[in-house]
């Protein structure tokens, strides 16, 4: 779908256009990605060791490649017609198979996995060779996910360490694809694509959510449940502030609109691709953790799921400050410190309560932001 009014700040050498706005198809798609989300932290939740992270980062990895590369499909080719929809249900039917084995995709269901990956490469290819790239990069970008999914495939048939070797090595085709396929020559719409990526982080903040509420099911509602629950919901909104407050989402579609075409996708692939990925992760990580917080507010948690708790918002404050510093936004030292402090209550989730880890990470969040914007206030953006 597109709106009338034209971006305000168009890349280098071109003329200003139509915005192109998220369709609502896009918007349901993004349901299944929910249950992604859901189910990845469900897996760490229950496997919360090294060997548990690892095997979900693995996980994680290999889905948000693709799913990130249906957000540049949808940028480069709207579904504005009822061949382009289907395509995507039949995508969207793929990555629901992929969600539904994540849990015991290690463990029996590796194949469905597999299988249902290459139908959404397929499908991906497919639709990008009519979208009017230049053909042959459309070919070699579809040749090495193509590789990327035969690995995954194989993997699928196996066990242990080797189906981890080969899901290790499609996540490592990522580094090598955006090579291969001569990234320059795909064209890149900022508007869209910064809108889509926003959707995305709010849509796993909604996972961290519905992680409040799973902790608490069946559950009294005790003083100390409200109390954990609710601050597990202000560390949603100081991370919802992270990434969106002082409109830096408005700001960075601007600077990203300003970039020359190849250095606008080389930015795709390296802030929103891998650092975004970062940023689902260290929602996971904290999801998981709250998960536990709310099960048990008024006692010690493990260390595994204090350091996920602590871990997760840490990871997403780093990954966060990268890409503020890659969009020249300021400041960001409050953020890294929170980040350190964050680390260190741990501590009290072990030793104290979950509660009381909780509550540490609220206030620090909230004495980061507000230090923030008493030292560096920043004006009204304009987003019209």
């Amino acid at each position: 779908m597109t709106a009338s009014h034209p971006i305000r700040v168009p890349g280098p050498g071109t003329e200003a256009e139509p915005a192109l706005k998220v369709a609502p198809l896009e918007l349901f798609l993004d349901l299944v990605f929910v249950f992604t989300i859901t189910q990845l932290t469900g897996s760490l939740a229950h496997h919360l060791t090294a060997d548990g992270l690892v095997q979900v980062l693995v996980m994680l990895a290999v889905i948000w490649w693709m799913y990130d590369a249906f957000i540049w499909l949808t940028n480069a080719m709207p579904p504005s017609n009822h061949r382009r929809r289907g395509l995507l249900m039949l995508a969207m039917g793929a990555f629901l198979v992929m969600s539904l084995s994540v849990p015991h995709a290690f463990e029996g269901s590796g194949v469905a996995f597999g299988w249902a990956y290459l139908v959404v490469v397929a499908v991906h290819t497919g639709m990008f060779a009519a979208s009017g790239v230049v053909l042959p990069s459309v070919l070699r970008m579809g040749g090495a996910n193509l590789v990327g999914g035969a690995l995954v495939v194989t993997g699928g048939y196996c066990t242990g360490t080797l189906q981890l070797a080969f899901w290790a090595a499609a996540f490592a085709m990522q580094f090598v694809t955006p090579r291969v396929a001569r990234l320059p020559e795909f064209r890149l719409r900022a508007d869209h694509f910064v809108e889509r990526h926003g959707l995305i982080v709010i849509i796993a903040f909604g996972e961290s959510v519905i992680a409040i509420g799973v902790g608490a099911g069946g559950l009294d509602l005790t003083l100390p449940l409200v109390a954990v629950a609710l601050l597990s919901l202000a560390v949603c909104v100081g991370l919802w502030w992270a990434y969106f407050g002082h409109d830096d989402d408005a700001r960075s579609e601007h600077h990203m609109a300003a970039l020359a075409p190849a250095r606008r996708n080389w930015t795709a692939v390296t802030v929103y691709y891998l650092g975004h990925g970062g940023l689902l992760l260290g929602i996971l990580l904290f999801a998981a953790g709250v998960k536990s917080a709310v099960a048990h507010p008024g006692a010690p948690i493990t260390l595994p799921q204090a350091a996920a708790l602590a871990g997760g918002i840490a990871l997403y404050l780093v990954v966060n400050t990268a890409v503020r510093r890659a969009f020249g936004l300021t400041p960001n030292a409050p953020r890294l410190v929170a980040a350190a402090l964050l680390l260190a209550a741990v501590r009290l989730g072990t030793t104290v309560s979950a509660l009381a880890q909780v509550a540490a990470t609220a206030a620090v969040l909230a004495a980061a932001f507000t230090y923030e914007a008493r030292r560096s206030p920043v004006a009204d953006f304009p987003r019209d």
